[in-house]
């Protein structure tokens, strides 16, 4: 995104845990990070509360009630001190008309975001709970991923429940899911935090293909 969209907004700096959308109501403010992370979560209809997906610096978060159907169909929340441009949806709209570029990336991005969601729906009724939570530790190192002493980080702070609800399995599962992916070798587990520790075995054991996250 351009200096241009950034100067119709207004900066502002979050602490963690800063709720910047909340589901159900009126959307009119699209946010762009400009640094730091945001979770986007939704509560089911049981009543639990599910992570959808992690946005990064550059992503656009709150664009779908503004150019849709004007209701937040999600929560919003930073993971972590975050730097955002707080835009008015008019003049969010208003730069996409002037910069249709810019509109027809934006597209891009949401096609791939459905992309990404379809994947991991297709993993659910594909694969067991381990080689789907392998998947999506692949899928998460490939777009957010870090170099570290002991491998690969896979960049986003995330609890066991977070990840659980990515692939659409309760805490416990996960639990006994990393610990048998960290008896193989292939994974270090920490606090909020997970190293790919084998690459190539992680990548074999989960059937993945990187062009295909």
């Amino acid at each position: 995104m351009s200096a241009e969209l950034i100067e119709l907004g207004t900066t502002l700096t979050t602490l963690d845990g800063t709720r910047l959308i909340r589901q159900g109501e009126p959307g009119t403010l699209v946010y762009l990070i400009l640094h730091g992370l945001a979770k986007i979560t939704i509560w089911a209809e049981n009543g639990e509360r599910a992570l959808l997906a992690v946005r990064v610096s550059g992503d656009v978060i709150g664009e779908m009630a503004v150019l849709g159907s004007g209701r937040r169909s999600a929560d919003v929340t930073t993971c972590g001190r975050a730097s955002l441009c707080e835009i008015r949806g008019d003049a969010f709209v208003g730069y996409m008309q002037r910069h249709p570029s810019v509109a027809f990336a934006l597209s891009g991005l949401l096609s791939d975001r459905l992309r990404w969601a379809n994947q991991r729906r297709l993993e659910f009724a594909g694969y067991a709970a381990d080689v789907c939570l392998a998947r999506i530790i692949l899928a998460l190192a490939v777009r957010h991923g870090r170099a570290v002493r002991e491998g690969v980080d896979i960049g986003l702070p995330l609890t066991q429940g977070e990840l659980g609800s990515l692939i659409g399995a309760k805490e416990p599962t996960v639990q006994k899911a990393l610990r048998a992916l960290s008896a193989r070798g292939l994974i270090l587990r920490g606090h909020r935090r997970v190293v790919i520790q084998d690459m190539d075995g992680l990548t074999r054991f989960a059937d993945y293909n990187p062009r295909n996250p």
